[in-house]
């Protein structure tokens, strides 16, 4: 009898190691990897070892890849992927169509700014171009624009007489959606502070608007290029750069900001409403958590994007002393998809 009960408690003991091991193992691989395509500029976001472990707090593993959020719409192959989180509605639109899906996200947002130095600033307060401190005149900018004005062509220049025409740095128009909401503001003013409609409007703007790309010369695919240009190698090389706000208070959370450097608002601005689409029952779960999850939302702050607490967002301005807009109502609407598409297109046209 002693020898069967040492046999039996052995087995339960055997049992009760083995049962250990499998949970053990369970709890290694427990989290379901969400695989998705990002705009650039949120890179960082998920990244950040706290969204990480947020998002793993619910069981995921979420790995993504970035792109310019007009590459997602039009040329990256989606297959695999669990969700696509493009940088605006137009971009995303594409997506749903293309895709036959109405089901989508738009956790949070982020206005269009102007990153400058303040002698630049300064030289263009001259000009009439900057307003107030922080106001960028996007009318008189391409008043100044067409009459094909350099740097060292203003008066009493000393800060940059630099050969070069006064141009704004953007992405590519053909891949990106910074660069999309840039051209959305200056089809905006062009043509006579009314979004353009019809293909008659389309003709009368597209001239100002290549000349703004063009002229440019090269120019990067994603937002993250020109503004780390911004950041790393100064006015020098990039005195006036198109970017998200969201990179902006960013770099001042991270101290990658250096003295001298200055925010500026366009008037107008449009708001890159950042939009994920899920293509299944993961991608669903990512997007209800950014939206709904109250540490991710303040995370997403940090990040400097405005989510649905303005509050949050006001505190981590005011924390870095970043002079942010809390209320912005110089805000124009981005032409329809269809378009935005045409003017896109034409843009790249000039290209050759």
């Amino acid at each position: 009898m002693r020898r069967k009960l040492s046999i039996l408690l052995a087995v339960a003991l055997l049992a009760g190691v083995a049962v250990t091991i499998v949970r053990g193992h369970g709890s290694d691989s427990g989290s379901t990897t969400v695989r998705g395509v990002i705009g650039s500029e949120k890179e960082a976001f998920f990244a950040d070892p706290a969204v990480r472990k947020e998002f793993a707090r619910h069981g995921l593993k979420v790995e993504v890849d970035p792109a310019g959020s007009r590459q997602i719409a039009t040329s990256v192959d989606l297959d695999g992927y669990d969700f696509v989180f493009p940088s605006s509605a137009p971009a995303a639109d594409r997506i749903l169509r293309a895709r036959g899906t109405t089901a989508r996200y738009s956790p949070f947002a982020s206005p269009m700014v102007i990153a400058t130095f303040q002698p630049i600033a300064d030289l263009l307060a001259r000009e009439g171009v900057v307003r107030n401190g922080s106001v960028f005149d996007f009318a008189a900018y391409l008043r100044l624009v067409a009459r094909h004005r350099r740097w060292d062509q203003l008066a009493n220049n000393t800060a940059y007489p630099v050969r070069k025409n006064i141009l704004v740095s953007t992405t590519d128009p053909r891949s990106s959606n910074s660069a999309a909401m840039y051209l959305a503001i200056a089809s905006y003013v062009a043509n006579g502070d009314r979004v353009v409609t019809d293909a008659a409007q389309e003709r009368k703007v597209l001239p100002t608007l290549t000349g703004l790309f063009v002229d440019q010369g090269y120019t990067d695919n994603t937002s993250e290029g020109p503004f780390g240009d911004y950041l790393a190698l100064g006015m020098g090389n990039t005195p006036l750069v198109c970017a998200y706000e969201a990179q902006f208070v960013d770099a001042a959370v991270r101290g990658r900001l250096k003295p001298g450097m200055v925010l500026l608002y366009p008037s107008p601005t449009v708001q890159s409403k950042h939009t994920l689409i899920p293509f299944d029952d993961k991608g669903d779960k990512v997007g209800h958590l950014l939206t709904t999850d109250r540490a991710l939302q303040r995370l997403a702050a940090v990040h400097g994007f405005r989510t649905t607490d303005p509050a949050r967002f006001a505190e981590v301005a005011a924390e870095h002393r970043v002079p942010v807009r809390a209320d912005l109502l110089d805000v124009a609407d981005t032409p329809s998809y269809d378009t935005l598409e045409h003017l896109l297109d034409g843009v790249a046209k000039a290209y050759g």
